[in-house]
């Protein structure tokens, strides 16, 4: 009587479990729904903030197309994608915090906030779309730095936050 290799059973079981799953995983924690194939991401619009820099609407709205291009197999589209997001930027603050040190030697932190409004719409299932408000901020050195000399390095580094809180929000199954 010939032996069976259970061994090689077990090592297929999980396979044929897994032919069955309609989610594509990636290594940047996304889950996408294989039926998922375009994003539509709109120009998230800054008229609310009047003391933000003309370029923010362009540059916020850029670094989270491409958080998304980088981080998915998804094909970005003008309109009607299987995803759509849209939103507006709410809030670009700067806030002195507190002076920190001796007499000798005071630094004064100010910090930077931006705020947007994101709505996102999953076409194959609206159990996953959401309209959700993300804040994030970053500090300089304001004894030795005005905003003018930062502001484009603050801008990058919150727009790398807020994209990656978007898209572990959108995608990430959190």
């Amino acid at each position: 009587m010939p032996s069976i290799d259970l061994r090689g059973i077990w090592l297929c079981l999980p396979l044929l479990f897994l032919g069955g799953c309609k989610v594509n995983y990636s290594f940047t924690g996304a889950s996408v729904s294989l039926d998922v194939n375009t994003i539509s991401i709109a120009t998230f619009d800054a008229t609310r903030t009047p003391l933000a820099p003309p370029s923010l609407s362009l540059s916020f709205t850029e670094a989270l197309k491409d958080r998304f291009l980088r981080q998915t197999s998804l094909t970005l589209v003008k309109n009607n994608g299987d995803l759509m997001i849209d939103g507006e930027i709410t809030g670009y603050v700067q806030r002195d915090e507190a002076a920190t040190g001796t007499t000798a030697s005071v630094t004064t932190l100010s910090r930077l906030t931006i705020s947007v409004k994101v709505r996102f719409i999953d076409t194959k299932n609206e159990q996953n779309s959401y309209e959700q408000s993300f804040s994030n901020m970053e500090q300089f050195d304001a004894s030795t730095q005005t905003l003018a000399e930062v502001e484009e390095q603050l801008i990058e580094a919150i727009n790398e936050k807020l994209t990656q809180d978007i898209f572990n929000r959108t995608l990430g199954n959190w």
